[in-house]
């Protein structure tokens, strides 16, 4: 099934595992790891040199918000599994990432896996060879358009939902990203957030709006997820250590979109800041909203 939706199942699997196993882990998570004011494109003082922050300038914060919705919902996913964002910042071993290196889910050596798992690296990702030249060989027999609405179209979606709910369910201003110094399972794991999806909660097993439990005790089948999540809540919400934000998810998203950008640093507890809150360049003229 995941080979078929061109996804590599042994290592996805590898990655997934470590998503839960290190959430909110800003050296060493597994997607939606927050980019730093640096990568940003941003300077000690704030000031505007480079990448996402010049862009944001140029164009506005409306468009650049829109520039993050696509680049989430349709870019992410393949962007992702090539290791060119999203990843971690440290290799298997646990040291940091060199510049220009990248850990991808389809190189048997990639630094993301550990040497005992490349032959089913390997065996993934001959599986999504398979599957593109299936899809090649029916385009050729069929035609390009019939593919396209009947297999493309269809993974794009489900592609753009797989991305949308991870981001959603882990990034928000009001939720900590914790550095290795700050970081342990328990935080990470409630730093995770329960949102409402209307009809998708019942299209796609309420994964949502039951999150949290999905975090704490991911072998919970989903028929149980909404019994789980009624008790947990219960007994986190009184804490105040339960995250449930009743803001519609499109709402939520262009919010997000707008809001978490970056974060300052590397170490202690951070938070999502944005672009929108960052002067101006000198020679710039009004920003556009």
């Amino acid at each position: 099934m995941h080979q078929s939706l061109m996804v590599p199942y042994f290592s996805w699997q590898y990655s997934h595992a470590k998503h839960h196993r290190r959430t909110n882990n800003i050296m060493d998570g597994e997607s939606h790891v927050p980019d730093s004011r640096e990568e940003m494109g941003l300077g000690s003082k704030n000031e505007r040199h480079s990448g996402y922050s010049v862009l944001h300038e140029a164009i506005g914060d409306g468009p650049f918000g829109m520039v993050q919705v696509i680049a989430h919902l349709v870019t992410g996913w393949p962007l992702y599994l090539m290791g060119f964002a999203s990843t971690g910042r440290l290799g298997q071993d646990g040291k940091v990432l060199e510049a220009g290196e990248f850990i991808d889910h389809y190189r048997p050596w990639s630094k993301m896996f550990p040497v005992k798992l490349r032959p089913k690296v390997a065996i993934s990702t001959l599986g999504v060879i398979g599957a593109w030249v299936a899809v090649c060989t029916a385009a050729k027999e069929y035609g390009v358009l019939p593919v396209t609405l009947w297999y493309l179209g269809p993974l794009m979606y489900n592609q753009a939902w797989l991305v949308l709910y991870t981001w959603l369910q882990h990034t928000d201003p009001s939720v900590p990203q914790y550095g290795t110094d700050q970081w342990t399972w328990v935080k990470g794991t409630l730093s995770t957030i329960d949102r409402p999806y209307g009809i998708f909660d019942f299209l796609h097993h309420k994964i949502g709006s039951t999150h949290v439990a999905h975090h704490l005790f991911h072998e919970i089948p989903f028929y149980k997820a909404d019994v789980a999540t009624a008790a947990i809540k219960a007994y986190l919400e009184p804490k105040g250590l339960y995250n449930y934000d009743p803001t519609p998810w499109y709402s939520a998203m262009w919010k997000l979109a707008r809001t978490c950008h970056y974060i300052e640093d590397l170490n202690g507890i951070q938070y999502y800041k944005s672009l929108e809150d960052v002067p101006l360049s000198k020679s710039s003229g009004k920003k556009v909203d």
